[in-house]
């Protein structure tokens, strides 16, 4: 088991719970409360809320900020400056702490720069969120996102590759890794082979 590495910049709250191999980088900031996976990296300016919850294997970038309600599971990426809320309707003069929304990243899936994933959705698994692009809804496992408000162009394989067109059988590989995967009631299902 290997220890965490933090950065002497970097505040870690008592209470807050961290990973082996873990890596948090300068000026991050993580709360009591939350929870790290193992084998993690944090970089520069990373803040993460008491009430956030984060897979093994993720990768943040720079000047991201995981608040309450938000759960990452394993082998995320986040792009530099991309941003997670947790209030739809946010105002200075109004508290709005207790009409947080749940936000989830599913396994695998990669969030851009400077995209924005708007409370309440859920990011499906391996799914691709182009840099800067604005996510108001739920996205389909695989699915490649792009624009503002985010809409979906294509799909992409677990290794993160735009598949092509499918074959006459129906069948798309991803050009990286040959996995076959077929698209079946709305959904793109990899082919175990």
């Amino acid at each position: 088991m290997t220890k965490p590495t933090i950065h002497p910049t970097a505040i870690i709250d008592a209470g807050a719970t961290i990973g082996s191999g873990t890596s948090i980088w300068h000026f991050s900031h993580v709360m009591a409360g939350a929870r790290i996976g193992a084998d993690c990296t944090l970089g520069q300016n990373v803040f993460v809320a008491s009430g956030a919850v984060i897979g093994d294997g993720v990768k943040i970038q720079n000047n991201v900020s995981v608040y309450d309600g938000v759960t990452i599971e394993d082998e995320v990426f986040l792009g530099p400056s991309c941003v997670l809320t947790n209030v739809s309707n946010p105002r200075a003069a109004v508290s709005r702490r207790d009409e947080f929304q749940k936000t989830l990243l599913r396994r695998g899936c990669t969030i851009g720069a400077n995209a924005t994933i708007v409370c309440g959705a859920t990011v499906g698994r391996y799914a691709f969120i182009a840099a800067g692009a604005v996510v108001t809804d739920d996205v389909a496992d695989h699915a490649l996102m792009m624009g503002v408000p985010g809409r979906q162009i294509g799909w992409v394989s677990r290794r993160g590759c735009r598949l092509p067109e499918p074959d006459e059988d129906g069948v798309t590989r991803c050009p990286e890794s040959g996995e076959g995967y077929v698209l079946a009631d709305g959904q793109l299902q990899r082919i175990e082979e």
